[in-house]
């Protein structure tokens, strides 16, 4: 068993414990009273054995560390032809070699050599992303048996210039999806524990039980394929790969950035930032928008971080907007027509807003000490007149998203009769984004109608 798989265990065994302590509470403060004797017994036995699970959890976790970083180490310094990753790379941009006729030739025809360099190129995938080294991409995340990962320029290429990336889902701290299991589930305190001053000596002290709760994710499966002839497969002197697996990983990275906006938490979707309650609800009421003003734009968003740092005691670390929000701010001018957002190279003073970079999607310059990023898979249909957009401000760290390996297969099956292959791509993915909903504020309202310029 690699240290990984210990870790999940490890993980497993203490939810487990988790769910009976639960269990031990429910009655008593169901009725108001305090544990008996052999449910203090009982209570304190699992306390025990969860410090235990904890400690060799932290234990294993830093071997772990110290593994993964010992393997980049000697990755970085092996010569070329010294193991997997000092070699060149299976599938290059315009090799001879195609990745899903090996696919195919490995699946259906036995084809060794194919089949050694799909399985090559998955260590190489596992390598760059700088997993254990006891670890390899089939066995650390969902799907186990069968599937190859994509080389990772096939999936990145195309997603940054054909279909709006997943700028959002990028902002949340991510984490592998661990192996067999449909569902990922987090403990978290309701209620907490509370202090309070002595009255008097000897006296009882402030005694106030805290409660449980949990938050999940179903895990969710984003999949695509295209239908590909079998002559293009096997005469085609161009690789198919390029045209194929970019444009399906581009899709891909699409949909889960629109699960995590606005997924709708059933019919198999995660819950998604629009749709989780508990956030803070920021109206910006305004016939004719601002930037500026007591209740522009800029008003609105200082009022959004405010939310977070009053209700979670922390600092909001992102804004996110759709790039025609930034569009109609970045044309914005004071009363003598200066621009309010300015170029960092201007030497601005005494400006709204910087703008750093100019780009269609991503980090685009700083508001109020935070950074900006345009998603254009925000949603433009909100509001009475569906024409409305929305703005995020949150604190992305306090977002978790769950994800396995994008794999890619090729079948023969039922498509052998018209001599065609059938090519999928999918992935699993569980997003959590209500660990703390009091750290997203999202602002809407007329004040987010169509700009106009």
């Amino acid at each position: 068993m690699t240290k990984q798989e210990m870790i999940n265990q490890l993980r497993e065994n203490r939810a487990q414990l988790k769910r009976e302590m639960d269990n031990l509470m429910a009655a008593p403060e169901k009725h108001g009273r305090a544990l008996s004797v052999n449910e203090r017994k009982r209570f304190n036995e699992l306390e025990g054995q969860m410090l235990e699970i904890n400690e060799r959890d932290q234990e294993l976790s830093d071997q772990l560390a110290a593994d993964i970083s010992a393997g980049q180490v000697a990755r970085k310094y092996a010569p070329y032809g010294n193991g997997v990753t000092g070699e060149p790379q299976v599938y290059r941009k315009n090799g001879q070699v195609s990745y899903f006729r090996d696919l195919y030739n490995a699946r259906t025809k036995g084809d060794r050599d194919a089949a050694d360099r799909l399985q090559r190129n998955n260590q190489m995938v596992a390598d760059t992303k700088g997993h254990d080294a006891e670890t390899r991409a089939l066995t650390t995340v969902n799907g186990v048996g069968g599937e190859w990962v994509p080389p990772k320029w096939m999936e990145d290429d195309f997603v940054r210039f054909v279909r709006a990336g997943r700028i959002t889902a990028n902002l949340a701290t991510a984490n592998p999806l661990p192996p067999g299991t449909d569902s990922i589930n987090l403990p978290k305190i309701n209620t907490g524990t509370a202090t309070a001053v002595q009255a008097t000596q000897n006296t009882g002290v402030q005694n106030t039980d805290l409660s449980t709760t949990a938050v999940s994710s179903g895990v969710t499966t984003i999949a695509g394929g295209q239908t590909v002839s079998l002559q293009l497969m096997e005469q085609s002197p161009l690789n198919i790969d390029t045209v194929i697996l970019q444009d399906l990983a581009a899709d891909h990275a699409k949909q889960i950035d629109l699960q995590i906006l606005s997924g709708t938490g059933s019919a198999g979707q995660v819950l998604g930032l629009f749709t989780l309650a508990g956030t803070n609800a920021i109206t910006w009421t305004q016939a004719s928008p601002a930037l500026g003003g007591a209740g522009g734009m800029y008003a609105k968003l200082a009022s959004a971080m405010s939310s977070i740092h009053t209700a979670r005691f922390m600092p909001a670390t992102a804004i996110v907007m759709h790039p025609r929000r930034w569009a109609w701010a970045e044309a914005q001018a004071d009363s003598t027509g200066r621009p309010l957002i300015v170029p960092t190279a201007g030497g601005p003073m005494n400006v709204a807003a910087l703008q750093t970079d100019v780009v269609a999607e991503g980090s685009v310059g700083i508001m109020l000490g935070l950074p900006v990023f345009l998603d254009a898979n925000i949603p433009v249909n909100g509001g009475a007149g569906t024409n409305q957009d929305s703005i995020l401000v949150l604190r992305n760290s306090d977002q978790w998203i769950f994800e396995g390996d994008i794999r890619a297969e090729a079948f023969q099956q039922t498509y052998a009769s018209q001599m065609s292959v059938f090519c999928r791509l999918y992935s699993y993915l569980a997003y959590i984004p209500g660990r703390y909903p009091q750290s997203i504020s999202i602002i809407q309202g007329s004040g987010l109608v169509t700009p106009t310029f």
